[in-house]
């Protein structure tokens, strides 16, 4: 995901919106466009490892949620039941330009 792209994005309070909830408005807006990038990446790899893209659903009811320690974990809406007893790993990262994410499920 290209940062500056997200960058541009984030202008726009519907893609807000769509994309994001307002817990993860609240802790990228500290963090920057990077996080942004990432969490939407983030997104967009665990509709892609559901197998659907984001067919029936919106990018905002893929929730990217931190533990105590910061290690990203996913919440799923109750809209998307096809993964609702799997469990979901998660990496996030970012560089200079762009942001990258993998999912995998499991079960």
């Amino acid at each position: 995901m290209e940062i500056e792209r997200i960058k541009k994005s984030l202008q726009n309070r519907r893609f807000l919106a769509i994309c994001f909830t307002e817990a993860e408005i609240e802790y990228c807006r500290v963090k920057g466009a990077a996080s942004f990038a990432g969490y939407f990446a983030a997104k967009e790899s665990v509709a892609k490892a559901l197998g659907s893209g984001f067919r029936g659903f919106y990018p905002r009811e893929i929730e990217i949620c931190r533990d105590d320690a910061g290690r990203p974990f996913v919440k799923l809406s109750a809209k998307i039941s096809v993964a609702m007893n799997s469990s979901i790993l998660i990496s996030i990262s970012h560089e200079k330009s762009f942001a990258t994410a993998m999912a995998i499920i499991l079960g």
